[in-house]
């Protein structure tokens, strides 16, 4: 089976900078052989992008249910996912929207660059409901 989202993102804003599911957003992952579901009431950030102007225009406000994904394999202590899977299925939600393989490389490699911290920090997180 090919990876693709089974069903569509549904979310309420919280706050300037965060978002609430309304229903479960769940995903097939052909790398990790795997269903993927994120709960409703999970609150994500999208795609913490820098602001820098070309960065930003390219990669802003851009692939919000590949990064609702990336989000909860990263905060979700009951993921047994490293860092650089997370980071592979990011760029295959992606791409299996149709994503531009270069614009969905410069989101991974943006994630491995600079998640190091957002993932250790995931315990802490836990499953982030509000």
């Amino acid at each position: 089976m090919d990876s693709k989202f089974l069903n569509a993102l549904v979310v309420e804003q919280v706050d300037d900078d965060d978002w609430r599911l309304v229903r479960p957003l769940v995903y097939y992952s052909a790398s990790l052989d795997r269903v993927i579901a994120v709960p409703d009431g999970f609150v994500t950030d999208f795609a913490s992008v820098p602001r820098l102007p070309f960065i930003y225009w390219y990669t802003g406000g851009k692939a919000e249910a590949p990064a609702v994904i990336h989000d909860w394999l990263y905060r979700s202590g009951t993921q047994d996912v490293t860092r650089e899977q997370a980071d592979a299925v990011l760029a295959e939600a992606m791409e299996s929207q149709g994503f531009w393989k270069f614009r969905s490389w410069m989101m991974w490699a943006g994630v491995r660059l600079g998640g190091h911290w957002a993932y250790q920090k995931r315990s802490k997180h836990s499953t982030t409901f509000k």
